[in-house]
């Protein structure tokens, strides 16, 4: 594609490149633990919640295009490699140790932020002296007495626990990092002590405002690998960015050929992709047929980060239902989108017993006009067993799954 080409693509092209980007389609681009860092710098952050009812958002994230992905790859990459580290982009991440620099401004806000909070000092160092004298510690064996309610600076965290209150405000002017968790609990310890000098004591790299907005800007639409210039939730957490500033952002990024712009057809806004990924969407307008694979996606998977883009592209309407009222709820409490092929063929509700070693498939759901054949049968049946294996379980539906030689039905 030279400069000055317009990229029109249909709706299967537009499907089939953003499946292609993420490694969801055909044969797998990422492996192992190499393949998880090169999965994560491409998307520049992996959402994290702590909820597990079949692995955590992240893992189900990284399960579904690594080969041979286990938990503990991400766990060694976090708390033993320190390749990756928790910190707050698109809401709590996981992010490249090396892109530490670029969220100095939020650390610094954070700094500014303990001002209003002058009871927590003393109490800093209460934690200093604890962490000096017997290493990493959390919350529920650090016992401080405040009267304060804190609210994070740069996340969604808050409360009036004390001990878990400065913790929480140490991280997040980095002199502290989470050095593990057990479970939902985490651990804490002096960031000095893992993350490299020259990336700890560097400078902000992009001290103009405007330039944080297009790196940010870039590494969202890496993440996703299409998006439009409109409100989204895939510019959560970037501070300031309002239409104004978004639009001078996507001049900008056009006029520097780090962006391109995407015409699909039925759809009335354009969609944006970085320009290195022009030989990708050159290489799907050659209509190549990659083999269709079946994978359970996460809630919270970058890939669903635009939900009404995914609605446009797939037809597929997901809405996470954690938080609607159980009488409310259409599916199910933890509902993974089914994808095959370019596809979303459904929705699984899976909940792993973990005392008991089984993945129990609750219930599936098709979306209208799915008919499985023989091919699809294979690949559903082997995508709910690599996923049993990956919660070190046993595979079994429930009374209103039934799995037999013709496949899945609903009762």
């Amino acid at each position: 594609m030279d400069d000055t080409c317009e990229i029109h693509l249909t709706k299967s092209q537009a499907r089939h490149f953003l499946l292609m980007k993420h490694g969801l389609l055909g044969e797998y681009r990422f492996f192992g633990k190499e393949g998880v860092m090169d999965f994560v710098r491409q998307a520049g952050c992996i959402q994290y919640d702590p909820i597990d009812v079949c692995g955590k958002n992240a893992e189900l994230t990284l399960q579904s295009r690594i080969k041979g992905f286990s938990k503990s790859m991400l766990d060694e990459l976090l708390y033993q490699d320190r390749l990756l580290v928790d910190y707050p982009d698109k809401n709590l991440a996981i992010v490249p140790v090396e892109d530490w620099p670029y969220f100095e401004r939020y650390r610094k806000a954070a700094r500014q932020h303990a001002e209003r909070y002058p009871a927590m000092e003393a109490l800093a160092d209460q934690v200093r002296d604890s962490i000096q004298s017997n290493g990493e510690i959390s919350s529920n064996e650090l016992k401080l007495e405040g009267d304060f309610t804190w609210q994070s600076a740069i996340h969604w965290s808050g409360g009036s626990n004390a001990s878990r209150s400065v913790l929480e405000q140490m991280y997040s002017t980095g002199e502290l990092i989470i050095h593990h968790k057990k479970g939902t609990r985490k651990y804490y310890d002096f960031a000095q002590k893992y993350i490299p000098p020259h990336l700890l004591n560097a400078p902000e790299p992009l001290e103009d405002e405007l330039q944080h907005y297009k790196w940010r800007v870039m590494r969202r639409i890496g993440a996703v690998g299409l998006l439009w210039n409109r409100a989204s939730d895939a510019w959560l957490n970037i501070w300031g960015l309002k239409s104004e500033q978004r639009n001078e952002v996507f001049r900008q990024l056009l006029a520097e050929h780090r962006i391109a712009a995407v015409s699909v057809e039925q759809m009335k806004d354009k969609l944006y992709c970085r320009w290195e990924d022009l030989p990708l969407i050159e290489a799907v307008l050659q209509n190549p047929k990659p083999k269709p694979r079946c994978e359970l996606i996460a809630p919270l998977d970058n890939l669903m980060w635009d939900r009404k883009l995914i609605n446009e592209l797939f037809g597929f309407d997901y809405t996470w239902e954690i938080y609607t009222p159980e009488s409310k709820r259409k599916y199910g409490y933890y509902v993974l989108p089914l994808l095959y092929g370019e596809r979303f063929i459904g929705r699984a509700e899976i909940v792993a017993e973990r005392k008991a070693g089984r993945l129990v498939v609750k219930n599936v759901w098709f979306e209208d006009g799915v008919t499985l054949s023989k091919q699809m049968q294979k690949a559903l049946k082997n995508s709910f067993e690599r996923f049993a294996q990956f919660n070190g379980c046993q595979l079994a539906f429930s009374e209103k799954c039934l799995y037999d030689n013709a496949g899945f039905k609903t009762l």
